[in-house]
């Protein structure tokens, strides 16, 4: 009896652990699927998404309810990613200036591909939301600024939120002229950090 019934748990057991790794597996298909199809099309439906994850319209919303959640989910796992490339990046060797351009240059290859995804959040998420989620790799960008006021590198005629927001501000202006093709990727990263230098630098 004993056995029966450890042998019908331990199978309940697997089934349920194959059902968590096939909703863990479809999920990520969806973000990653999402995540592509936003980078080209910010009007892409919940219908266009699931086609390109290659999963039925009830998987899709037993996973989002939204394309709202969809957007918010896409967003966060990109935001996420550029966070890991700042930390990564991050050399307390360097001075302020040098360091800042350096983050700038090496985030910015993923950053500059979503200007559609981020077009996308802005017209889809309340604003406040958008900027809060972006709070974790502006944390860097505010700690380089405040090393580089510090130094006597960067202004301080000027509120640093203010100097971070003008970070905030000019990154997604990128993003935008690169998604609408008025500016290469590549020019545009380094225009990006000579302006942002220009505003930041002490007189």
């Amino acid at each position: 009896m004993g056995g029966r019934t450890g042998g019908r748990a331990r199978a309940e057991s697997e089934t349920g652990g194959r059902r968590r790794a096939d909703a863990e597996r479809n999920s990520a298909a969806i973000i990653t699927a999402a995540t592509d199809l936003f980078a080209r099309d910010p009007d892409a439906s919940m219908t266009d998404i699931a086609r390109a994850a290659g999963v039925g319209r009830v998987t899709l919303y037993a996973h989002f309810s939204s394309r709202e959640d969809v957007i918010r989910a896409v967003l966060r796992q990109v935001i996420d990613q550029s966070t890991e490339i700042l930390e990564g990046a991050r050399s307390a060797e360097e001075p302020p200036a040098d360091a800042f351009a350096h983050l700038i240059r090496t985030a910015w290859p993923l950053i500059g591909r979503f200007g559609r995804l981020y077009n996308a959040a802005r017209r889809t998420l309340p604003a406040e939301e958008v900027r809060q989620l972006h709070d974790p790799p502006m944390a860097h960008v505010r700690e380089l600024i405040l090393q580089g006021r510090e130094t006597g590198v960067f202004r301080t005629d000027l509120p640093v939120e203010w100097l971070v927001s003008t970070v905030y501000a000019l990154l997604h202006a990128a993003m935008e002229e690169v998604s609408a093709r008025r500016f290469d990727q590549v020019e545009a990263g380094e225009a990006l950090v000579q302006t942002l230098l220009g505003a930041l630098r002490a007189d």
